[in-house]
């Protein structure tokens, strides 16, 4: 792992979730880093969910959001679900640009490229 991409892991009291914190610059020279670490992550104990907090993200780059997505197919071959939370604005721009939101959990976009709420029902 790379200086300037760090992933922290807290395990839910339950053993059923893993919590990744990704922060930093996330692009081709750390993508491969970034999901060889999370893919083994999810796949080292029972775990049933990969919640990665993107909040602290501060670039991200096509390749790097193409890992994520490995990842998230990995893990899915484990049986382990994954979501991403908390996106930041780099982040939540390019999952725009590529429609990936329900991909990884998050509810859709509306028209000006915030997060809906799901808990809402359309009118």
């Amino acid at each position: 792992m790379s200086a300037s991409t760090v992933i922290t892991y807290e395990t839910s009291d339950d053993g059923v979730t893993l919590r990744a914190a990704l922060s930093g610059e996330l692009d081709l020279a750390y993508a491969d880093d970034v999901r060889d670490d999370l893919t083994a992550a999810a796949q080292a104990a029972a775990y049933r969910l990969l919640r990665i907090d993107v909040s602290e993200v501060s670039l991200i780059d096509s390749y790097a959001l193409g890992a994520l997505v490995s990842v998230r197919n990995a893990a899915a071959g484990a049986g382990v679900a994954v979501t991403l939370v908390n996106p930041s604005p780099p982040v939540l721009k390019a999952i725009q640009v590529t429609g990936l939101a329900e991909v990884f959990g998050l509810p859709p976009l509306d028209p000006d490229g915030q997060q809906g709420d799901r808990s809402r029902a359309p009118s």
